[in-house]
């Protein structure tokens, strides 16, 4: 019997996704891949395995898998319910998946983006350097039931470990750089959007993110005469009504409209997180600043191993174990506990 995971049900967007397309830019590509790739090195560090191996994304709900063989899986991301044959499975964490039985990852509970990981990651044939479906170029596709996804029979896996993610599934402060167009923009305009809180508006996707407020839109001067430039991921494009939009994986390559600034990498997961309505709020930094907390988000990348702790502890581990209080509540046999 071959190796696969079976999809008996499908969530309405579920998809396969690595670290996406780097190089592609100039024929016209994005990069696509993940939209939150902080889940897939957190599910690398619970699996002990690459973050390049693809997982799958799921949006709004996961569905109903098996697997042909015993394996070990890891859930990250968007925080959803989950159960193996009845019993409720912790989130970011890893377990294992034995042939046969039945994972069921049901609505978002916190977040938008949950991702499915597999020891080993899913064996398909790779497409120009990755096995990412980037549905807006037409690469892969949305997995429907019925579908079939090969598996890596030699690859144990680590089953029984957690690990606490940094909190980034309710909105909150994005650090934002200048970008091309920032000048075209006012000092006045510019300070009303870094005091504006935006709602995540409910039209979003992994091409962009729509943000709402309250009160007049934000314009640009001379912005219907801006030249079509390239696009970076993160740049926050102003429409013709004055709304923003962060730019996700998926997003053009070049566009017209003028660019406020530019959300930096390690705050992108953050947006892409954001469910409908989650308050968000962009404050300006410089260029320095930003390096330097980019350099320290991929230290902090390289050391997620460190923090990955076992489910159920073994008390030769615990170090401080005689600190803790192992008979407090204990009763007597022979006591009548209706006696006061």
């Amino acid at each position: 019997m071959s190796a696969v995971l079976k999809i008996l049900s499908a969530g309405p967007a579920l998809s396969l996704q690595d670290m996406g397309r780097e190089g592609y830019l100039v024929s016209g590509l994005t990069r696509g891949g993940a939209a939150d790739r902080l889940a897939l090195h957190e599910g690398a560090a619970l699996l002990s395995q690459t973050a390049e191996c693809a997982a799958l994304e799921m949006v709004g709900m996961g569905g109903t898998f098996e697997a042909t063989i015993d394996t070990v899986i890891a859930l990250t991301g968007a925080r959803m319910a989950a159960t193996l044959d009845g019993a409720p499975l912790i989130w970011n964490a890893s377990h294992v998946l034995p042939a046969g039985a039945k994972l069921v990852i049901g609505g978002t509970q916190a977040g938008t983006y949950g991702y499915l990981h597999v020891a080993g990651g899913f064996a398909t044939e790779p497409q120009m350097g990755a096995r990412a479906s980037h549905l807006n170029a037409g690469i892969g596709r949305l997995l429907q039931s019925g579908y079939s996804l090969p598996l890596d029979s030699n690859v144990p896996g680590r089953p029984g470990y957690f690990l606490t993610p940094e909190n980034r599934l309710q909105g909150g402060a994005l650090r934002v750089v200048t970008s091309f167009q920032t000048r075209h923009f006012s000092a006045d305009t510019r300070k009303r959007f870094s005091e504006t809180e935006f709602r995540r508006d409910p039209r979003g996707n992994r091409q962009g993110v729509r943000m709402e407020a309250t009160g007049e839109g934000f314009y640009a001067e001379g912005g219907l005469s801006i030249v079509s430039e390239v696009i970076t991921t993160g740049d926050i494009q102003v429409a013709g009504d004055g709304a923003p939009y962060v730019l996700m994986c998926e997003s053009q390559t070049t566009g017209g409209y003028p660019r406020i600034g530019t959300v930096i990498p390690s705050d992108l997961p953050k947006v892409a997180q954001a469910a409908a309505g989650a308050p968000l709020q962009f404050t300006f930094i410089s260029h320095e600043e930003a390096v330097d907390i980019e350099t320290r988000a991929r230290a902090e990348i390289k050391a997620l191993g460190s923090r990955i702790q076992p489910l159920i502890r073994d008390p030769h581990d615990i170090a401080d174990l005689l600190s803790y209080q192992l008979v407090g509540g204990a009763i007597s046999a022979n006591a009548d506990p209706f006696e006061t």
